[in-house]
């Protein structure tokens, strides 16, 4: 059973999530999401436990439901200068700032928050056990998701439609065979041993 925490009290409350922190290739996605009361959505969850056919469906309700909501990236040289739990922030942070309409509150699920000019609270399995959270969680994984389409077609062989970047049996063996992309985090351990390994 979710709880909507956001008209507990006047103030305004953004769910905040992110995607892609495992995966080798590609940016970190976050988003940002402060729901209306009055235009409720049914179905919301931790986008890890909707089908892909749900989270698409999902997707396009919270953009045309939500009160507010933004979705921005860390790029994949921000995350190898900075590591990926600090681009992961970055990016959250940037989702925050770029809400058309400034919450009261952010919660943030896991165990760290960005730096933001307003409270936060993070929130363990807060994906799962906060709304606004859920619709934060499906933004950035479905935008994500599509990104990784997208920069398939860029960079064809690695299968990155498939497994979104992450580090498969056989994303590793098109690293080994076509060797490392623009696209790829080369502070990540299997991109950096084959980086080494060439080196």
């Amino acid at each position: 059973m979710q709880a909507s925490l956001m008209f507990e009290t006047e103030n305004l409350i953004a769910g905040v999530d992110e995607a892609g922190r495992g995966p080798l290739a590609g940016p970190v996605v976050a988003a940002a999401v402060i729901l209306d009361p009055h235009n409720p959505i049914e179905g919301l969850n931790d986008s890890k436990k909707l089908s892909e056919r749900a989270r698409n469906q999902l997707f396009d309700q919270i953009c045309s439901k939500a009160k507010a909501f933004a979705i921005s990236e860390a790029s994949v040289a921000e995350i190898d200068d900075i590591n990926i739990l600090q681009a992961s922030l970055l990016a959250m942070q940037r989702a925050v700032e770029a809400l058309a309409t400034t919450p009261h509150k952010i919660l943030v699920d896991g165990t760290f928050c960005p730096k933001v000019s307003m409270a936060s609270e993070a929130i363990i399995n807060g994906d799962a056990l906060v709304q606004e959270i859920s619709a934060a969680s499906i933004l950035a994984k479905v935008y994500r998701d599509r990104l990784m389409q997208k920069l398939d077609q860029e960079h064809p062989g690695y299968g990155l439609a498939k497994h979104m970047g992450y580090p498969t049996k056989a994303h590793i063996n098109a690293l080994e065979n076509l060797g490392v992309s623009p696209i790829h985090r080369k502070t990540f351990g299997p991109v950096k041993k084959l980086i080494e390994k060439i080196l």
